[in-house]
């Protein structure tokens, strides 16, 4: 058997999800996972779950879901919840054409978080600036399977995300 260290730093986990529910549950899961400071991307067609999920995250650290929505217009919402010391960064990059455009976004300063906070980014679209992008994160692929119902097929990659796609989908 070759070895190849890219493999090797990487782990794939996919779960079904069969309603809301299911889905708050990973995403509390995963909010008692993620590291200080993280980066998740989020794939999937229109309508796939992606917004709904970072809301369910939102839900999960106490920031009210209410005021997550989807950030297709303004490419970048940033909410706070400072009881819980986070940043939660929402990036939707539907509408970026190359990833140079991210200065423009603010992308650097969205994710300039006050001192002392985690700051968790949520990215909508990440193939639109997929080379700016580091290789180590969290990447989760949202596939509509039903009306309410959704397979998440989830890949850490790097030393601080390879451990959490199985704890978050071993319980579920």
């Amino acid at each position: 058997m070759s070895s190849n260290k890219s493999v090797e730093s990487s782990k794939t986990e996919t779960c079904e999800i069969q309603n809301l529910d299911d889905l708050h549950h990973v995403a509390s899961r995963m909010a008692g996972q993620l590291p200080h400071t993280a980066l998740v991307t989020l794939q999937g067609e229109l309508g796939a779950g992606k917004t709904t999920f970072v809301k369910a995250i939102a839900a999960a650290v106490a920031i009210n879901p209410a005021h997550v929505t989807s950030p297709t217009f303004n490419l970048i919402t940033i909410h706070e919840s400072p009881a819980n010391a986070l940043r939660l960064v929402h990036a939707d990059m539907y509408r970026v054409i190359d990833p140079d455009e991210l200065i423009e976004t603010g992308w650097d300063t969205a994710l300039d978080a006050p001192s002392g906070y985690r700051c968790w980014a949520f990215v909508e679209w990440p193939q639109k600036i997929a080379s700016a992008l580091p290789a180590n994160r969290l990447s989760i692929k949202f596939e509509v399977t039903g009306e309410s119902s959704r397979r998440m097929t989830i890949k850490g990659t790097g030393a601080n995300y390879k451990s959490i796609p199985a704890l978050i989908t071993q319980s579920h």
